[in-house]
C-alpha cells in the first residue's frame, strides 16, 4: 500500500510544479566549482572580458540541499530553484527564439517519406542496416545470412 492509502485523510501534501527540473543537487555544486575555478576564471575573462557571477549556481545549491533535506516540503526553496531553471532555459533559447531567418513549420513537408533514389537505394541494398532490418522483420534465412569476419 502506498502512504496514500494508509492515510486516508484528505490531507493533500503540497506539491511543486516542474518539479521535474530541479537537477541532482550535487550538478549545481559541481557547476558552481567548475563556474569558479582559475582554469573557468580565465576562460570568462578571455571570452567576456570579466568575470562571471556565479552566485546563482552557489544559491540554486543551497536551495536544492533545502528542498532535498526537507524532503520537499521546502516550498520556497523549490520553487527558488525551478525559477531559476526557467531563466536558465529561456537565456539558452533566447537565439533559437529570436531568429527570424528560418521560417519555422508546424506540419513535416508532404513528401518527407518519399522513397529513396534508385543510386542510394542501391547502395543500401546490402548494408548493415538493411541486413538488420530484414532480420527484424524475419525476411532472413539461415541460407541468406551472411557471415562477415572482423579481425581487431
Amino acid at each position: 500500500m502506498t502512504e496514500k492509502d494508509e492515510n486516508s485523510n484528505d490531507t493533500k501534501l503540497p506539491v511543486l510544479e516542474d518539479s521535474w527540473s530541479i537537477r541532482p543537487c550535487s550538478v549545481y555544486k559541481d557547476e558552481y566549482e567548475e563556474c569558479t575555478s582559475i582554469k573557468a576564471r580565465f576562460h570568462q575573462y578571455f571570452i567576456h572580458g570579466e568575470n562571471t557571477d556565479c552566485t546563482d549556481w552557489h544559491n540554486d545549491y543551497q536551495n536544492c540541499v533545502r528542498y532535498e533535506d526537507s524532503n520537499g516540503n521546502d516550498l520556497a526553496a523549490g520553487k527558488a530553484v525551478v525559477h531559476s531553471e526557467e531563466e536558465r532555459r529561456k537565456n539558452r533559447f533566447k537565439g533559437h527564439y529570436g531568429n527570424t531567418v528560418w521560417q519555422k513549420r508546424k506540419t513535416p513537408p508532404e513528401d518527407w517519406a518519399k522513397p529513396l533514389p534508385d543510386w542510394l537505394a542501391k547502395r543500401y541494398e546490402n548494408s548493415y542496416l538493411s541486413l538488420k532490418q530484414m532480420e527484424i522483420d524475419g525476411n532472413v534465412t539461415k541460407l541468406d545470412e551472411k557471415q562477415y569476419c572482423l579481425i581487431m
